[in-house]
């Protein structure tokens, strides 16, 4: 097949272009990688590990979208080698002029050379304008690319990003693309090099969700004996996404609004669906990257929802002439996947978390107009049902103004009982302040009393918190809890949240080590992953790991935090031990809550980060929601994963 023919007739990007080394343009070499990995895959932890992986998809999935490949394979294979596969084009092997090496060693050891820069070889990419590649190399110890080209094969291969045997020809072959296996550094990434299934191929569906009509595959081979493999092709693309993404939630109608376009270069792709639930979820993509931020295609889409919206109402008598919703009161349940494919995207920071091109705010308006006026127009009933949600939101949203407007909180003694329950510590460094968030008066008497009461304050809560995925904002903050943590942060909640005015960087749930202490947990990280967001986001919530058991040998005595740890205690201990299995923290004394739970000297707390919005909001919707059937179906899933149950 001629090399320059695309594979993919569905997606016909670019018939005809030229791909060799005049398409490769080299920028400067490859040492900042290795000095500061950081800057390039934001941590040597697990997630720039999982970043090495992006970095070699991204380029794949771009030679798809150019469509000149329609199947991209991912396998982890035994020892976390890695193993992606396209049949595209192949990365060229003939000599650059102005590397004079072949184009494939040129992409793997020079940072920014790629074809990227051209907009001929690719229209629009994901990867990191070229350097992907290149990254991937330096950060390995080693990596093997085989070219599959115009019918024949090619190897080379690298060692810690230097090249270690030269490219050669392997003779004929029927293949075409690409195929590039790596493992990890160990001394780069010292933390782990056990790559995360789950999380890869939740990523790897959501490329296939953003990219209709390609065929991705992942595959785990680590385990002979347990082989993991999962294949998705979504030809409904965005539109599949959404109706994956509201599953398990009441809808409230079952039509997902679609709308896409082209205008001055730039593809846009929308997809929208409503739930009768109240948190508001919006993906924003670039080029097949998330972007947790936002920016200008967001922008663009919710000022015209708002606006198309509030004309309908009008036009058609729902509300009154001189009555306007909100962009907060037209969002409220709905889910929406905001694709957008451009040739030049600009973002805010390395890591792609905002788009700033203001162009795309103009042509994401213009498409999303014209397409929800039509839907609008075209599905009636479904028009008055998504308004008169939003009425009902604007209503909702004034009461809650009024209670809102109690919560803002200046000293710990401007509620009548506030203060009584908020035991505040002494300096007002917000950097050094921490907050403990305790279940129960007994646990929270302790907690007080063992507490280093200079940077350490103590909340403790009565009774259960509500369950804010089944209540709007207005009644959660009538409920009591709720209302003491809104005063003791600071920041303001829902839309008026302000992160500069939190007075603690350390929010830590500590309940206890049972069924009604996980329930507890649960239901505080529903609350702030819906109200309170930004203090996941930017890792000031924490959870608490109290010891499980306390062992004593004589005057000696051990804690130990779960199972595994008792066993290696007992067996270190031998003697007759004493242990006593603590039920909840109430058992302890403000002197063991202090060594075992607090004392930062020896305590163990668990930061909640936000790796996947998307996921997360599946899963809060899923264990909170009202939806049974799904819930029943993960606890039968996942029942066989549960150990010492307390009952």
């Amino acid at each position: 097949m001629d090399n320059n023919t695309p594979n993919n007739p569905g997606n016909p990007i670019a018939p005809g272009a030229k791909y060799d080394a005049s398409s490769i343009q080299i920028l400067e070499g490859l040492e900042a990688v290795k000095k500061r990995p950081g800057m390039y895959i934001g941590s040597t932890g697990p997630r720039g590990l999982h970043h090495l992986v992006w970095e070699i998809i991204d380029n794949a999935v771009d030679e798809a979208l150019a469509g000149f490949a329609n199947k991209v394979d991912l396998e982890i294979l035994p020892g976390n080698y890695i193993r992606v596969e396209d049949n595209g084009r192949g990365i060229p092997v003939d000599v650059h002029p102005k590397s004079h090496k072949p184009v494939v060693e040129t992409v793997f050891t020079t940072l920014h050379a790629g074809g990227k820069f051209d907009h001929q070889s690719y229209k629009v990419s994901g990867g990191l304008h070229g350097v992907g590649a290149s990254v991937t190399n330096a950060l390995s110890k080693s990596l093997q690319v085989e070219v599959h080209k115009d019918g024949k094969k090619y190897r080379i291969a690298f060692e810690h990003g230097f090249l270690k045997e030269p490219l050669v020809c392997l003779g004929d072959t029927e293949k075409r693309g690409s195929i590039i296996t790596f493992l990890a550094d160990p001394e780069i990434f010292q933390e782990t090099q056990e790559y995360d299934y789950e999380t890869l191929r939740t990523r790897i569906q959501q490329f296939a969700f953003l990219n209709k009509g390609i065929q991705l595959t992942i595959k785990d081979s680590r385990d002979p004996a347990n082989i993991l493999h999962h294949e998705y092709k979504y030809d409904g693309g965005v539109r599949e996404y959404v109706a994956f993404l509201n599953y398990g939630k009441e809808l409230l109608n079952p039509l997902v609004a679609y709308f896409e376009g082209e205008q001055e270069g730039i593809t846009v792709e929308i997809a929208m669906q409503y739930n009768t639930g109240y948190a508001a979820n919006i993906y924003p993509f670039t080029n097949n990257i998330t972007n947790p931020e936002g920016g200008t295609h967001e922008e663009g889409f919710k000022l015209t929802l708002t606006r198309i919206i509030n004309n309908y109402g009008r036009n058609f008598g729902i509300f009154k002439k001189d009555e306007s919703l909100l962009g907060e009161d037209t969002r409220e349940g709905l889910v929406a996947i905001i694709s957008i494919k451009h040739p030049d995207p600009q973002f805010e920071g390395q890591t792609k978390a905002k788009l700033g091109n203001t162009d795309v705010r103009r042509v994401v308006s213009n498409i999303m107009a014209e397409g929800l006026e039509r839907f609008l127009l075209e599905n009636p009933v479904a028009a008055r049902t998504i308004i008169e949600k939003a009425v009902m939101a604007q209503r909702a949203r004034e009461a809650a103004k009024k209670a809102r407007d109690a919560t803002r909180r200046k000293s710990p003694l401007d509620t009548l009982g506030f203060a009584s329950k908020l035991a505040d510590c002494r300096t007002k460094d917000a950097s050094k302040s921490e907050i403990y968030i305790v279940e129960g008066d007994s646990a929270g008497g302790s907690a007080k009393q063992g507490r280093d009461s200079e940077y350490q304050a103590i909340l403790p809560l009565r009774g259960k918190v509500l369950n804010v995925e089944k209540a709007r904002l207005d009644k959660a903050l009538g409920n009591k809890e709720i209302l003491s943590m809104i005063q003791a942060f600071g920041t303001g909640i829902g839309e008026e949240f302000t992160l500069a005015s939190a007075r603690y960087h350390k929010i830590i749930i500590m309940t206890d080590a049972d069924v009604d202490g996980a329930h507890i947990r649960t239901l505080l990280l529903t609350f702030f992953y819906r109200y309170m967001k930004p203090l996941i986001e930017n890792n000031y919530i924490y959870i608490a790991q109290p010891p499980l058991f306390k062992v004593q040998v004589g005057k000696t005595i051990e804690y130990a935090y779960d199972d595994k740890e008792l066993e290696a205690i007992l067996a270190r201990l031998g003697g007759k031990p004493v242990i006593q299995r603590y039920k909840g923290l109430g058992e302890m004394n403000p002197e063991q809550l202090w060594e075992t739970t607090m004392d930062p000297a020896y305590r163990t707390l668990m930061q909640v980060n936000l790796e996947d919005a998307m996921e997360a909001d599946q899963i809060f919707s899923m264990l909170m929601g009202e939806d049974v059937s799904t819930r029943k179906d993960f606890i039968v899933e996942n029942a066989g994963y549960v150990r010492n149950l307390d009952i």
